[in-house]
């Protein structure tokens, strides 16, 4: 494994996984529920920029790795999933979203592997789609972490809103992928 900046960056991204967790299970004497919405949201924010940062690094610094390239996913996953956990646990979000959101990644990490192991990950390489529910997706959990009103804006219904429509691009580039790799599947089963 090589160290370089960009596995660093990852390696912290995962390592505050369960600082954001542990902020909720403090008591309300020991931390206010505002100041864990705050720090909960801080620490998300950090570890969204920290896969913006070593994705550009690694492209900046020439720093590729096969490591890299398998790590930087899993943490993506992971801190989106312990997300959508704990915000289905504070009731801030719907258990069936965080099951087809969760569902998704698990499904197109599946199909990556597979297609890899075929020799055909291009076909299944990152869309608009899949950067578009992304962004929608770190947004709404963002803002439902923040959960509190800030100037008059209820970050609660604006997150819940972006969080359903992360969903339905979450199934819609679930189908593009599948699409994308069903003929090169196909062609694969018949060879076997």
């Amino acid at each position: 494994m090589p160290l370089n900046i960009p596995n660093l960056l990852t390696w912290l991204r995962i390592l505050l996984i369960p600082v954001f967790v542990a902020v909720f299970y403090l008591t309300d004497n020991s931390l206010s529920p505002h100041l864990k919405n705050l720090i909960s949201t801080s620490v998300f924010f950090l570890a969204a920029f920290t896969d913006w940062l070593d994705g550009f690094l690694a492209r900046k610094l020439d720093q590729f790795s096969a490591f890299g390239a398998f790590l930087d996913p899993v943490a993506d996953k992971l801190m989106v999933a312990a997300a959508l956990i704990v915000l289905v646990k504070l009731g801030r979000a719907d258990a069936i979203i965080a099951f087809i959101i969760i569902g998704r990644e698990i499904t197109i990490s599946a199909l990556r592997e597979w297609m890899a192991q075929l020799g055909e990950s291009r076909s299944v390489a990152v869309s608009m789609i899949g950067k578009l529910k992304t962004t929608f997706q770190m947004l709404a959990l963002l803002f439902l972490l923040y959960h509190d009103t800030l100037l008059g804006i209820d970050f609660q219904v604006i997150g819940s809103l972006l969080l359903y429509l992360a969903a339905m691009l979450t199934l819609w580039s679930m189908g593009y992928y599948l699409m994308l790799a069903s003929p090169r599947l196909k062609k694969h089963q018949k060879l076997n």
